[in-house]
């Protein structure tokens, strides 16, 4: 259901420092295994961040970033990230094209409102469109309620993380 207050757009130049800020919900001071662990921690992710953000907010056929705004006040509300991958073909994804959603966040006191379902429901259209028929993402438990009720189900895979020591 669409928000009557909010618009949903493709994320600009001007968004950058509010995208930086509202990822920080999701990489700062929680216990997640990639949550910045120090102060420099997080000043190297949020500059990676910024220059990521800066090559991929034009038009990219692999990169879609949202932004969704309050109609009157202008104010970035939230934001989520959907990257297409190729990999080789398989049952399901015969085509190799493969999605991957990330940093689906909502400002704390806007939480509950349907914002983060209609960014969902952006991301899934743009999938779509590009062919993209499987999608993949990780999600906090507070937010499984709502991707399940997207069609996602919970995968029998275990998911690894190895990280070097140095990145």
């Amino acid at each position: 259901m669409e928000q009557s207050f909010l618009t949903v757009r493709p994320a600009i130049q001007a968004d950058l420092a509010r995208l930086v800020e509202l990822r920080a919900y999701l990489l700062d001071g929680t216990t997640a295994s990639y949550s910045s662990k120090t102060p420099e921690d997080a000043a190297r992710w949020r500059a990676a961040y910024r220059t990521w953000l800066s090559s991929r907010l034009s038009e990219s056929d692999c990169v879609q970033i949202l932004a969704a705004e309050h109609r009157e006040s202008g104010q970035v509300l939230g934001c989520a990230t959907a990257i297409i991958d190729q990999r080789a073909p398989a049952p399901g994804c015969l085509n190799g094209l493969s999605g991957w959603v990330q940093s689906v966040v909502v400002e704390p006191q806007w939480r509950g409102r349907g914002i983060a379902r209609q960014l969902m429901q952006h991301l899934l259209r743009w999938f779509a469109n590009r062919g993209v028929g499987c999608v993949v993402l990780q999600s906090t438990e507070a937010a499984g309620t709502l991707y399940q009720a997207l069609g996602f189900v919970a995968s029998d895979e275990r998911l690894l993380i190895r990280q070097e020591a140095s990145a």
